[in-house]
């Protein structure tokens, strides 16, 4: 699968918002189908020197589309600034590719060889094994379960 990696561009909300309301892939953030794309743009616009976002594009049908998006968030508490917390995307038909490792690698890298950072964090549903599988072979470990961290489905979802 042929991809590029790039930083987040404000026009690239319109993709953004599509995925963050994408049947499989709402359920494994914090979506809802309702989210508007004001708010997408907004999120970009603010983002700060201690956001860091890429995006994973492809060329389909002679178009460029944004199938991924992954974003590195480091504290700006001064004794939090060697920690950051990581959230990922990828769009449904896109999964299970290598996109996300590529974004994470893409993260990672910065993370230590740049930054220098010695925590990255990151929350998943408890029933996304297939996520968990690829953070464990990237080197993360759980450290606990958080019972009724959000509602997925209807129901309370432990991360």
């Amino acid at each position: 699968m042929d991809f590029i990696i790039r930083p987040i561009r404000v026009e690239d909300a319109v993709f953004i918002n599509e995925l963050r309301r994408m049947d499989g892939v709402r359920e494994t953030i914090l979506g809802i189908k309702s989210e508007r794309i004001n708010k997408t743009e907004d999120f970009i616009k603010g983002l700060g020197p201690n956001d860091h976002m890429f995006v994973a594009e492809v060329l389909e049908n002679e178009v460029k589309k944004v199938v991924g998006v992954i974003g590195l968030h480091i504290n700006a508490n001064p004794r939090l600034r060697h920690s950051a917390s990581v959230g990922i995307m990828i769009h449904k038909d896109y999964q299970g590719k290598g996109i996300g490792r590529a974004l994470f690698n893409e993260v990672l890298d910065l993370a230590d060889n740049w930054l220098k950072l010695v925590r990255i964090e990151l929350g998943v549903f408890v029933d996304n094994k297939r996520a968990i599988k690829l953070y464990e072979s990237l080197g993360f470990q759980i450290e606990g379960t958080k019972k009724y961290a959000a509602i997925k489905n209807g129901e309370y979802a432990d991360e």
